[in-house]
């Protein structure tokens, strides 16, 4: 990719020089850099929001509740590591962050998470069960409310930003139902 990206900004040069629309990139190059300043500015402006209140859910008896709720499927996907209450913890704000469809919020939670599932795995040169189990789920992660979508289409203009929620709750659960299924099985295989 290193060289990829460069030979093809190169060519894209070269192309439009030699057509005669030089004017043209340079254009395009000069309102892209606006879109992706506004852009950017939108996503760190909802990430900020959304870990705010994670932070406060977190703290409060919320996240408490959230836990208690949770715990019966987070015992049935990660039954290795249900006794180790740092990392159920961090599952549990890894998976309500992502159900939010705020992965930037779910990314240290998730990370907190591998860290302690990673202090309980006996093979420190594989991943443990549990490990694999949350790639799994971070991966194809249900997301009731896809704020940073959103955020997107709505930063880009689009008329009706949230028209892409019942697809994208449709391919996220036939995604996350899928994927645990194969692990599982998996799973079970390697442990046989």
């Amino acid at each position: 990719m290193n060289y990829l990206w460069p030979i093809l900004i190169i060519m894209s040069f070269l192309f439009s020089l030699f057509n005669g629309k030089i004017l043209d990139v340079n254009n395009g190059i000069f309102s892209s850099v606006s879109d992706v300043v506004k852009l950017s500015l939108t996503l760190v402006g909802n990430m900020c929001l959304w870990c705010g209140i994670m932070k406060i859910i977190k703290e409060t008896k919320i996240m408490k509740l959230l836990m208690t709720l949770l715990k019966p499927i987070l015992n049935w996907l990660y039954p290795d590591s249900k006794n180790n209450k740092k990392a159920m913890e961090a599952i549990s704000i890894n998976t309500v962050s992502n159900i939010l469809g705020i992965g930037n919020a779910a990314t240290p939670a998730g990370l907190n998470a591998m860290e302690e599932l990673q202090k309980e795995n006996p093979n420190k040169e594989q991943l443990s069960n549990s490990m694999i189990m949350l790639i799994v789920l971070n991966t194809t992660s249900i997301q009731l409310i896809p704020t940073t979508i959103i955020a997107i289409r709505s930063s880009l203009g689009s008329p009706n930003p949230s028209n892409i929620i019942i697809p994208l709750w449709i391919s996220t659960f036939v995604g996350t139902i899928v994927g645990v299924i194969t692990t599982k099985i998996l799973l079970r295989r390697k442990s046989i």
